[in-house]
């Protein structure tokens, strides 16, 4: 009897489009061809593919989960300043796990988010979002508008599976039914698949959207340019996004790591709430890693805010800059850190990882991951969606479940936190609530 499995309808967390259209073989325990992946998951399934076993270790030395459970266990009992950070490559149950985890220690909990997109979950809670889900967008959205972000090299299947190619009632042709724009400092990818490309000098994006905001309203706009484009093509450009039936903006890194990311964000979600006095229009964040936005929601959820949450005085506290983990650590304001996905360390500045380095650092990371930094102890765990269940958290926060493909002995991420929770002792009083 054959061993060889044909697995349909699987979720990929490589990006945050969560595509769960993927068909996997497997044979025995081991992952074989992959169908419908893209350029950004086929390598990540084929490093899975030919990982070996996953080991433990302290410092460089393997050694077993006990042992490992033990030794990162003292360095938090020690600790007086523990940050928890990464996160975007978990599921809820692990998440959850390291909110809890945080809420023992008295410590601060952050996730990639405040290296990406913080600046637009900060301008949301000034602004609000006018926004849909990608299953909107696939069906209705006529007028498609990426701002600052490349999707062709960032999102592969994005335009094939939500905004650009799609059949639908509502557009039976698909792509002919649909125009894209591009805004962006430069020509890119997704821009030379545009029907139309508008570019912005680089840091002038709030100054062309007040523009088309002016000219959305009827007020006056004078002659001459606007963050480089000129007048005529702003109004133009206005025009086109109030005469459409249903329209989205996608806007990205280049919006939101700009400088003063968060006002030029709150600018757009200004514009997009303008257009909805004459038109339909949605907003949308292009999140990068596969559940970032699992790890905003379950925050959310857990402590009330979405990142950079203080629990050292016994309740959440937040405030961007203050107690997101690339400043606490340039202050050198912690004393261990556990980091649950190295791979998220690479938007920390280099001043943040050299503190980094001198702090005693426990890992958690899956085994095709070459470790970003030398940890004190390091823990190999099983990735979600396939060596275990899970959720994951779709960009447009939509739950997508996973599904385990293939066995493994390691720990999942909740599996590890927890046991170290079982390890430490407990507070008097709680910072927040844990819901069953």
């Amino acid at each position: 009897m054959s061993d060889r499995q044909t697995i349909t309808d699987v979720a990929c967390t490589v990006c945050g489009c969560v595509c769960d259209d993927l068909v996997v073989h497997v044979e025995g325990e081991r992952l074989g061809d992959v169908e419908r992946a893209c350029p950004l998951a086929e390598p990540w399934f084929a490093a899975l593919r030919e990982c070996g076993a996953g080991q433990h270790f302290l410092g460089d030395r393997e050694t077993d989960f006990p042992a490992a459970v033990a030794a990162a266990a003292d360095i938090l009992r020690r600790s007086d300043a523990p940050l928890i950070y990464g996160l975007s490559r978990s599921s809820t149950a692990g998440q959850r796990a390291a909110v809890k985890l945080a809420d023992r220690l008295g410590g601060v909990i952050d996730t990639t988010a405040s290296v990406c997109h913080g600046p637009s979950i900060m301008a949301i809670q000034e602004a609000g979002e006018a926004t849909c889900s990608l299953g909107e967008v696939r069906q209705r959205a006529d007028l498609v508008l990426f701002w600052g972000a490349n999707p062709a090299v960032s999102h592969p299947r994005h335009l094939e599976r939500y905004s650009g190619e799609p059949v639908s009632e509502f557009l039976p042709n698909g792509r002919a039914d649909r125009r894209i724009v591009v805004i962006d400092s430069q020509s890119t990818a997704t821009a030379e698949l545009a029907d139309e490309f508008v570019q912005v000098e680089a840091g002038r994006d709030f100054e062309l959207i007040w523009a088309l905001r002016l000219a959305l309203r009827g007020d006056w706009l004078p002659a001459g340019t606007w963050g480089g484009v000129d007048s005529k093509a702003v109004r133009r450009l206005a025009s086109r996004l109030v005469d459409c039936r249903y329209g989205v903006v996608f806007f990205g890194l280049g919006l939101a790591q700009s400088r003063l990311g968060h006002r030029t964000v709150e600018a757009l979600l200004r514009l997009v709430a303008d257009l909805n006095a004459q038109t339909r229009f949605s907003a949308r964040r292009l999140r990068i890693p596969g559940d970032v936005t699992g790890a905003d929601s379950v925050l959310c959820w857990q402590t009330g805010f979405a990142f950079g949450v203080d629990l050292r005085r016994g309740w959440p506290r937040y405030n961007p800059g203050e107690y997101t983990a690339n400043e606490l650590l340039e202050r050198r304001e912690v004393d261990a850190a556990l980091i649950i996905g190295s791979e998220s360390l690479s938007g920390f500045s280099p001043a943040a990882l050299y503190t980094l380095r001198g702090l005693p650092t426990i890992v958690l990371d899956s085994p095709h991951v070459r470790p970003a930094i030398d940890a004190a102890v390091r823990f190999t765990t099983a990735v979600y969606g396939v060596h275990a269940a899970g959720t994951a958290y779709r960009m447009d926060e939509i739950p997508i479940p996973l599904r385990a493909l293939c066995a493994s002995d390691l720990p999942t991420d909740d599996q590890v936190l927890a046991a170290l929770l079982d390890a430490l002792p407990r507070r008097a009083a709680s910072a927040v609530v844990h819901p069953g």
